[in-house]
């Protein structure tokens, strides 16, 4: 019999808004299961499944403190989504400075063209 795991990402992370929204809470300071609750209007179940997968992802440690969790940032998880984007902002700022370069080609034909056609016009009067 063959079981499959679901392995999750980051990027499974941060497509929900409701995970991001809890990873900004949490971006600054420690706050307890509860504290992190009491921002949404969603079930404490639903938030503690938000939880899990951000602890899944490694975007979050839970720690004991006494009787209290307390849910802490790892933000180290985030340089994968970073370095995905990173490859993709240089294809397209390649991309941009060679549309650039095209459109400064384009206007100073153009601006040749519009002295060229001033002189006739001159010439004419």
């Amino acid at each position: 019999m063959y079981i499959s795991i679901m392995r999750r990402d980051v990027f499974q992370a941060i497509a929900d808004p409701t995970r991001r929204e809890i990873i900004g809470l949490i971006a600054h300071r420690s706050l307890n299961l509860n504290a992190v609750a009491d921002n949404f209007d969603i079930s404490r179940p639903a938030i503690s499944k938000h939880i899990k997968i951000l602890t899944q992802c490694g975007l979050l440690t839970i720690r004991q403190h006494g009787r209290d969790r307390y849910c802490e940032a790892n933000f180290k998880k985030l340089n994968e989504v970073s370095d995905w984007v990173e490859q993709y902002r240089s294809f397209w700022n390649n991309k941009l400075d060679a549309l650039g370069d095209f459109l400064d080609k384009e206007n100073a034909e153009n601006n040749k063209i519009s002295k060229k056609i001033n002189k006739i016009h001159d010439t004419e009067e």
